[in-house]
């Protein structure tokens, strides 16, 4: 979908207008045109850096909501794409059982995400026997406005005992805040800090319009925030308060989240970016004790990040088990560069990839800036969108 919802169809256009053009697209696809898709993302992230995908899966049956014959079938397609990318995968079953905070039924075009809540148990149980060191197996909620509010004490206790990744989309939207305080009383965050045991094992995405206390109740929970600056852009959700987040010991990653692009250098640039916008002066993650503000961000990204994917991603030493990323050392962003300046000159010297080589559990699944099924996978994902795109 990237570059096809830029042309305005509303004067009010908004992430509600684009939800529009997403639910016809996602009408169309099938788990081999999933795999194909995914192929192609899975790819264009590595090549970009990434080692790691936490996938937010809520395309899971037939478009009238038939299950599959396999009720995992999109979810193999998923793991299938990231396996033969090379990619580690969390992926996360989204449980989306209603289309309001109201507790309203679904609406027929969102039939294919629903499950009642012992199916998408079943579905997450069933997906965890596939769990190996490079794919671990966890669960996302919707968000709030989809697991209605008497559904979520039996999901929490059939969760109680589980050690696995819980991710949820929350407070994105100002109407989202509003129609939560207009139904449960009180702001999305602050909500959920009250009614959920929220801790390490919760990473709450986006979380863009927080209160005071809701931003130092998540600190506080140990939950890390999922930031998605460009999808957060594109979409005109408005911008996370991260200087106050971290004064209050809170934890970040970055996620591309809709894929409008695929490169955590511009997530990270642009996150702090944002931040210089709204504060009017520079460098706003970094400190006297941090100055570099590459370094800050990439050291939360890292730590958070595995922390949302629920696995380690290993250390240079044990390089059989770790990942990493070489850059180009002859790239002329890094030309004269000194240890103390690389990091900074990664994140915001320009656009071209520094990056040469990507290694995943120390297998080498990028060299000279390409994965080594980039042609073959690239030419399947055309055909695949030309049949998609086609009337």
């Amino acid at each position: 979908m990237a570059g096809l919802a830029e042309r305005m169809g509303d004067p009010a256009d908004s992430f509600w207008t684009w939800r529009e053009l997403m639910y016809r697209f996602a009408a169309r696809l099938d788990p081999d045109s999933q795999y194909a898709i995914a192929s192609q993302l899975y790819a264009e992230m590595l090549e970009a850096g990434y080692t790691a995908v936490c996938e937010f899966h809520y395309l899971h049956h037939q478009p009238d909501g038939t299950p599959y014959a396999d009720p995992a079938a999109m979810s193999r397609a998923l793991i299938a794409a990231a396996a033969d990318t090379g990619i580690r995968m969390t992926l996360l079953p989204v449980l989306y059982m209603s289309a309001g905070f109201d507790g309203r039924a679904l609406e027929p075009r969102q039939r294919r995400f629903g499950h009642a809540l012992d199916d998408f148990l079943a579905l997450v149980q069933s997906l965890r026997a596939d769990e190996n060191p490079r794919l671990r197996i966890g669960m996302a909620l919707h968000s709030l406005r989809a697991v209605p509010e008497t559904a979520m004490p039996a999901l929490l206790d059939a969760i109680a005992a589980e050690d696995f990744p819980i991710h949820i989309h929350i407070a994105e939207q100002v109407a989202e805040v509003e129609q939560c305080l207009a139904v449960r009383g009180a702001r999305p965050v602050r909500w959920l800090l009250d009614h959920a045991p929220v801790d390490a094992r919760w990473t709450l995405v986006h979380a863009t319009h927080l209160s005071d206390d809701e931003v130092t109740g998540i600190a506080a929970s140990g939950a890390s925030v999922s930031i998605c600056p460009t999808t957060e852009a594109n979409l005109g959700d408005g911008l996370f308060p991260l200087r106050d987040f971290l004064d209050a010991g809170g934890r970040f990653s970055i996620g591309s989240d809709s894929h409008v692009s695929v490169s955590p250098v511009e997530e990270l640039r642009w996150l702090e970016y944002g931040q210089r916008l709204r504060a009017q002066r520079r460098n706003i993650v970094a400190s006297l004790q941090q100055p570099s503000t590459a370094a800050v961000l990439l050291e939360h990204a890292w730590a958070s990040g595995a922390q949302g994917c629920g696995m380690s991603l290993g250390r240079l030493e044990m390089a059989q088990a770790a990942d990493w990323i070489v850059l180009d050392a002859e790239a002329p962003a890094l030309a004269g560069a000194r240890d103390g300046d690389v990091l900074d000159r990664f994140v915001f010297a320009g656009n071209r990839s520094m990056i040469e080589r990507v290694f995943v559990g120390g297998e080498r699944v990028v060299e000279g800036g390409r994965h080594c099924r980039h042609e073959a996978i690239a030419r399947e994902y055309g055909k695949t969108l030309r049949h998609l795109l086609a009337d």
